[in-house]
């Protein structure tokens, strides 16, 4: 179905992008364009928005970016991308927070220590936005958010509003029962009160152990592959010998070696071609087929 390009003008404006680089809104910084990319500022927008595609059904929902691998030919339709009206935090009563799904869970996490919330210290270790880590059941040493969730508000991409309480979501490692083809809008989480410098003092030496494990300042997007049960992704690559593979100018970190890194002026296709590779090699050394925690979507190329 073809789109009527003035009419979106007309309606969203500046809220409207037509062949938008993805390429700037992943970690990676790789990827093609998108057909049509829409920001957001508010739910009223989002209803009119999806009201006005109906029928236009490939549309997919981008986070932060920080575990999305966006390949070289872009996406061929929508791409919805909350806008910084969704980036809020409010303490609607003592013991719950309601956060924008737009909200980085860092930003989260030093809200907390600031107003001596605790459990939200592991999120201080995570890249991306609550919306993507509660889609993901994102977690680390040991917490999850799904531990710490009461409810989210969401909208479908047929336009419905919809609450799920917590008991109504099925989480698992790395993953939730939600239908993709949900936005989530914001989270109602719980807001236990504990000692603020012990807090600090937990964020300090996550954070410590996270420089010290995992590699900064560099073009990846987080863990590569979900750890299987009773096993590490990344000792399986070791073991398989994968640690010093290369794909063009895709490689994987020595730091850590379930983190692929664009080292300048590789492809998504290089990425890609990497993970299959890896993927191959620990299925033939250890019998296990290990199971991607990165998201990839769109199409391998111009033509797609």
């Amino acid at each position: 179905m073809k789109l009527n390009k003035i009419k979106l003008l007309d309606k969203f404006g500046k809220n409207i992008i037509f062949k938008e680089d993805l390429s700037k809104y992943s970690w990676f910084n790789l990827g093609g364009p998108a057909e049509i990319f829409f920001k957001p500022d508010s739910i009223e927008q989002i209803i009119d928005f999806l009201g006005t595609i109906k029928n236009f059904h490939k549309i997919i929902c981008l986070g932060a970016g920080s575990n999305t691998l966006i390949r070289d030919g872009g996406f061929k339709g929508v791409v919805i991308k909350l806008s910084p009206k969704f980036s809020y935090i409010d303490r609607i009563e003592k013991n719950i927070l309601e956060v924008g799904a737009g909200t980085l869970d860092k930003t989260l996490s030093r809200f907390a220590a600031d107003n001596s919330i605790t459990n939200f210290e592991f999120l201080s270790c995570i890249p991306g936005s609550i919306g993507g880590a509660i889609m993901m059941n994102s977690g680390c040493y040991g917490d999850e958010i799904s531990n710490i969730l009461i409810s989210i508000k969401t909208i479908d991409f047929n336009g419905n509003l919809k609450e799920f309480k917590r008991s109504q979501i099925k989480f698992n490692y790395r993953g939730t029962n939600l239908p993709k083809d949900l936005i989530i809008l914001s989270a109602k989480l719980q807001a236990k009160t504990g000692d603020k410098s012990l807090i600090y003092e937990k964020i300090k030496n996550y954070i410590a152990n996270k420089k010290n494990s995992q590699p900064s300042q560099i073009k990846t997007c987080g863990s590569t592959f979900k750890n299987p049960k009773d096993k590490k992704a990344w000792e399986l690559i070791k073991d398989s010998n994968c640690n010093l593979l290369s794909f063009g100018k895709a490689s994987i970190s020595k730091k850590h070696c379930n983190f692929f890194v664009n080292e300048g002026g590789a492809s998504s296709e290089d990425i890609e071609k990497l993970i299959e590779l890896v993927r191959q090699k620990v299925l033939e050394k250890s019998n296990v087929r290990l199971e991607l925690e990165l998201k990839i979507v769109g199409d391998t190329n111009n033509n797609g």
